[in-house]
């Protein structure tokens, strides 16, 4: 059955069989305004063909390359040149096809092309569904470190469509899996256990089980959906959603973006886990059990011996979260709840022991 909510003025729905009515949904929804469409090229290949079909022939594409590499400042001028180019003003909705790079980027090209136009955003893969299309974070990366430029724009609509999954590689899957396996563990630890239970063993299956994908992204959307409107400016309890954040963000920069972001986020948890129970902060277990939930579902859990625990400490530094010389991590106390309420859920962590916890990792 679909599903919809609302978020921010939003409107976000999970219904399947939305791909082929792309057009008409929003040429009806928006009938006098002009449409520029930001599209992965891996996307565009497989699909491009049927969505060119069902919108208008005036329809402005921008398809952008694959990968972490395209998410730049470079790129947004690019597109946001493409736009000028074709004319486009005030009266254009800008439409995000692709996964959480794809979104990221469109949402930010949305947030200052003509001081901001509307966004409607359709995930195309497990990850973007469960996170990145939900909350309204765009941004594009800089040589120091992720998502250092953006602004907070949400979009007009998100349209999730399961069946896109089915053309999605195993491995991206899993790495949509490590998202919503942290929606689990700062809020829900029974849908950790169910993730664990059912995910693991379809996310080899092709086409990737209905039953499994409706229920995955419909609770964890409504996790963080729940936790973006409980603090939709960032400022308190959306914090936990960082979590594994820190560290992943900095093995993926110190990779070059080698280590994808899910497989980074899930060595984060399990790094960042181990710090908080050297603090006294997390349950002793924890740790082990965040590890044994990213083993049964095909996740790394420690980073390449070629990228040095001081490396990776000096690489956190640049996180957003960072201030007044220390980083913030948002740190678990057990699986289901998230420590450091009292201080907006940030526990400042000085780099010795980062560094300690790293090492013995």
């Amino acid at each position: 059955m679909p599903t919809a909510r609302t978020l921010h003025g939003a409107r976000l729905e999970v219904a399947p069989g939305l791909g082929p009515a792309l057009g008409s949904r929003l040429t009806s929804a928006w009938p006098r305004h002009r449409l520029a469409v930001v599209i992965d090229a891996t996307v565009d290949a497989l699909h491009g063909p049927t969505l060119r079909a069902g919108l208008p022939p005036e329809t402005v594409w921008c398809p952008i390359p694959s990968g972490e590499a395209t998410k730049t400042r470079a790129t947004w001028a690019a597109v946001t040149d493409t736009l000028h180019a074709a004319g486009l003003g005030r009266d254009t909705v800008i439409v995000a096809v692709g996964g959480g790079v794809t979104t990221d980027l469109a949402g930010f090209v949305a947030a200052t092309f003509a001081r901001g136009v509307p966004t409607v955003l359709v995930p195309t893969s497990l990850l973007a569904m469960v996170d990145a299309a939900i909350g309204g974070k765009t941004g594009v990366d800089t040589p120091h470190g992720k998502n250092l430029v953006g602004a907070l724009h949400h979009p007009e609509l998100v349209l999730i469509d399961p069946r896109w999954l089915d053309t999605l590689p195993p491995a991206d899957r899993r790495h949509g899996a490590a998202e919503a396996l942290k929606h689990g563990i700062v809020a829900d630890a029974a849908h950790v256990e169910w993730i664990t239970t059912h995910l693991s063993a379809a996310l080899d299956r092709t086409p990737f089980p209905s039953a499994v994908a409706d229920a995955l992204i419909a609770r964890s959307v409504e996790i963080k959906a729940a936790i973006v409107e409980e603090d939709p400016e960032d400022r308190g309890r959306r914090r936990v959603l960082n979590f594994g954040h820190t560290i992943g963000h900095a093995l993926e920069r110190l990779s070059d973006y080698t280590i994808p972001h899910g497989a980074a986020v899930a060595i984060g948890m399990v790094a960042e886990a181990r710090l908080g129970e050297r603090l006294g902060v997390t349950r002793d277990g924890v740790a082990d059990r965040i590890a044994a939930a990213c083993d049964a579902l095909g996740l790394p859990t420690r980073g390449p011996s070629t990228l040095r625990p001081d490396a990776i400490v000096a690489a956190t530094r640049a996180d957003k979260k960072a201030a007044g010389g220390q980083v913030g991590y948002a740190l678990p106390e057990t699986i289901g709840a998230m420590a450091g309420a009292a201080s907006g859920f940030v526990i400042p962590v000085p780099d010795t022991d980062v560094l300690r916890a790293l090492t013995e990792m």
